[in-house]
């Protein structure tokens, strides 16, 4: 048995698949106080009287990490950073309490200015005095050397052993300074709690017999071990988005350019699929307006839900952008989006007759009958949507996937459908098709897609290695890692390319997803020469390989 449970801002969904049948599925209101004691609970209704020991993997998808930085309540978190020479200092002081240090390190990765030892103590000593107690280090092309940010931590620890401390090299890899100080910065305030709740989950599965693997899904639509995302918990954020997205690639076989439009209870997020692939965000996830170095697909949440409110203001009919219950179809206190839905199209969703009166009680305000007030909220629904998906592709058209399908194909790129999921999407999304003039699927489980998808997806891993043969050194853009090569220009595409993948292969095993190494690809390979005087004195190689998301192998389809 495989079980799938997605976290989102209305509802948390679990499902339990065996084979190509969904078996159980669950449904429970979140508790953002409390997301744990949610997780639990609907896990506890999907085993009823099932074998824990048939478990063979669970998957999350949670909002923790996402709501700690939506609603701004990480902890005070400091930086110290060392970008050296080039732009402004000013360019990179997006957040308080940053330090700016003495000590550069340029693009070769030599060490061009060193540290004042005494200047790390004052900072750190400072950082203390604020009661601040996580900090973030992070020197410009530490990617390529780690020694300043390894010397500031060392220096830090020695006179402020208490400050949690994350190093920029360790957590994010990849070239661009301030994607990578963004990137560390929110890690490490969101480590001591997601490590908390890790912990809390990891004891709640032993307690209830569950040995079976435990993973997290990523913002990229791909899984973690849950263990080793107490050290990447960034990764987690938008994971509910990318089950979205999943649960529709799952639940839709056929290769398609799609909108997929997930309609939850407080939310739409909106995604793309170009020939059944779900389209990235190349700038990487965008948290509180900053972007970082995680990988994500390309989405975006719309405040517009199936239990969006409708009421009215000054005698103007308005769609609300804050969820406060239930539709009043299912037993809520007013009318939402939902209810007026279920009016105009005689949907017989939940309670029809609830729906009727709820919206009823509006008229004398609105000054229009019950069906005309019904067209007015539908067609504020459908213009936000549409609106929002319009957008969205002026966004897409800059995405380098989406060029590459006009260049290859030749013309200007269209969709053929709207792939609707969620709880409300019966009611919304073949109305936004009809005035789209696409096609329009609500797959089967549509409304536990994003915990189906969750439940299939498969592993990935992204490692980048950059090599300097003149320099004589490698460095992966995973947890600093790096080794030594032989000095020279003998060196050939195919050894870094090998050397890639025996790294990639190395990283899987011990993340416990080595079953899709073999499917690793590859998706970067440069080699530059290293001219001095009139001779190739060395050559630089970047390459990158990955296990790109999918579907795991035993999924084979679900039938009803």
């Amino acid at each position: 048995m495989l079980i799938g449970i997605d976290v989102g801002g209305t509802f948390t969904d679990g499902v339990v698949l065996a084979g190509t049948q969904v078996v159980a599925t669950a449904k429970q209101p979140t508790n953002n106080a409390d997301l744990k004691g949610t997780i639990i609970e609907v896990l506890d209704r999907l085993l009823e009287g099932r074998d824990c020991r048939d478990v063979q993997r669970v998957v999350l998808s949670t909002t923790l990490v996402t709501n700690m930085l939506a609603t701004g309540t990480g902890p005070a978190t400091a930086l110290l950073l060392m970008p050296g020479p080039g732009l402004p200092v000013d360019c990179y002081d997006l957040f308080p309490h940053t330090w700016f240090l003495k000590g550069s390190v340029d693009f070769r990765g030599r060490v061009i200015e060193p540290l004042d030892a005494t200047e790390v103590e004052a900072a750190a000593a400072q950082i203390m005095a604020e009661g601040i107690e996580k900090a973030a280090i992070v020197s410009k092309f530490s990617n390529r050397n780690s020694q300043l940010e390894r010397q500031v931590r060392d220096i830090v620890q020695h006179s402020q052993p208490s400050l949690e401390l994350a190093l920029g090299s360790d957590v994010a890899g990849q070239l661009n300074f301030r994607r990578r100080l963004v990137t560390t910065y929110y890690s490490v305030m969101t480590q001591a709690v997601w490590t908390g709740f890790v912990q809390e989950i990891t004891a709640a599965l032993v307690a209830r017999g569950i040995k079976a693997e435990v993973d997290i899904l990523k913002a990229d639509g791909g899984t973690m071990p849950l263990t080793h995302s107490i050290f990447r918990p960034c990764e987690t954020v938008f994971s509910g988005p990318a089950a979205s997205t999943m649960g529709a690639v799952a639940l839709t076989s056929h290769p398609r350019n799609s909108v997929i439009v997930d309609v939850g209870g407080t939310t739409s997020d909106i995604s793309l699929l170009i020939d059944g692939e779900p389209l990235y965000a190349s700038k990487g996830a965008q948290i509180q307006g900053h972007y970082t170095h995680i990988k994500a697909f390309s989405v975006r949440s719309l405040p517009l839900g199936g239990d969006s409110p409708i009421s009215i203001h000054e005698g103007r009919l308005t769609v609300e952008l804050t969820r406060r219950d239930n539709a009043a179809c299912f037993g809520g206190p007013e009318p939402t989006v939902t209810d007026a839905f279920n009016q105009l199209y005689s949907l017989e969703i939940g309670q029809p007759e609830r729906s009727r009166q709820a919206l009823a009680k509006l008229e004398p305000q609105a000054g229009m009958g019950l069906d005309s007030l019904c067209r007015e909220v539908v067609n504020l629904v459908i213009s936000q949507l549409q609106a929002a998906i319009t957008d969205m592709f002026q966004e897409w058209e800059n995405e380098p996937a989406y060029r590459v399908w006009e260049v290859v194909h030749g013309r200007k790129f269209d969709f053929q459908e709207i792939v609707g999921i969620g709880a409300a999407a019966e009611a919304i999304i073949p109305v936004l098709a009809e005035k789209m003039q696409v096609a329009c699927t609500i797959p089967a489980f549509a409304p536990v897609a994003n915990a189906l998808g969750a439940c299939v997806a498969r592993p990935t891993l992204t490692v980048k290695i950059h090599i300097d043969t003149q320099s004589g050194y490698w460095v992966m853009d995973q947890e600093g890692r790096r080794g030594e090569v032989k000095t020279g220009a003998k060196m050939q595409l195919g050894e870094a390319l090998d050397l890639a993948q025996r790294n990639l292969q190395q990283l899987a095993l011990e993340r416990n997803m080595d079953a899709y190494a073999d499917q690793a690809e590859v998706f970067l390979q440069e080699q530059f020469n290293v001219i001095r005087g009139w001779s190739t004195s060395g050559k630089i190689f970047d390459i990158g390989v990955q296990i790109a998301p999918g579907l795991i192998k035993e999924y084979q389809g679900v039938k009803q």
